[in-house]
């Protein structure tokens, strides 16, 4: 019985692995479409967001099975329990992906803009979401808790391109609409930041019995 639960749980390794690289897909497509003008890059995102999709559901019924069939132990429950939180974080990055791959369509980036700290905000999210998923696969609580500090990064990178975008509407009015819709791309970014720190909280949970915020 152990060598068949040990034999789903890696298949659950694996599939929590493809979720987040089709996340971190989704992106980067998104971000890629945003500063290249690329409307193939959008539908890119947003069909990787459909594959995320696709992934929890795979994902929720493996742990289920896991969790009426092979009656884990304590360690083990936590390991199942926080997968299916962490697929729910996953699940929102993916939405969100696609909601900056939809906005993309509408905005046509200045050239100043394709200078903001936007792609640089992209790049830390994604690797907010590579090192997130690692922690659990690998069980390693430093690489869960660097997530923490990914994240302060992000959100001082989000301040700087609320600064760039004020600046950018200063010195050309008529940019206005075009960087509301930047600040909110920042913000969909900023939130994904947010969801890799919560899925990091909770391969925390599972290897320690202790979440962050103390719940």
């Amino acid at each position: 019985m152990r060598n068949k639960f040990d034999e789903q749980l890696e298949r659950l390794h694996v599939e929590l692995i493809q979720m987040g690289a089709a996340c971190e897909d989704a992106i980067s497509a998104a971000a890629e479409a945003l500063l290249k003008g690329d409307e193939s890059l959008a539908a890119a995102a947003e069909e990787a967001e459909r594959d995320i999709d696709q992934r929890e559901r795979e994902v929720e019924n493996l742990c289920l099975k896991l969790l009426l069939q092979q009656q884990p132990v304590a360690k083990d429950l936590r390991e199942i329990s926080a997968a299916l939180k962490m697929i729910s974080d996953l699940e929102r990055i993916g939405d969100q992906a696609a909601d900056i791959a939809e906005l993309t369509r509408y905005i046509r980036m200045p050239e100043r803009a394709k200078r903001m700290h936007i792609a640089e905000m992209a790049q830390a999210v994604i690797g907010m979401v590579t090192d997130s998923v690692d922690s659990f696969v690998k069980r390693d609580l430093d690489l869960a808790r660097s997530v923490y500090t990914s994240d302060d990064k992000v959100d001082a990178l989000f301040e700087k391109v609320k600064q760039e975008l004020i600046e950018l509407i200063a010195a050309d009015p008529k940019c206005g609409e075009t960087s509301l819709d930047l600040l909110m791309v920042a913000k969909y970014l900023e939130r994904i930041g947010d969801h890799a720190t919560n899925v990091a909280e909770w391969v925390e949970y599972s290897l320690t019995g202790q979440h962050p915020s103390g719940n």
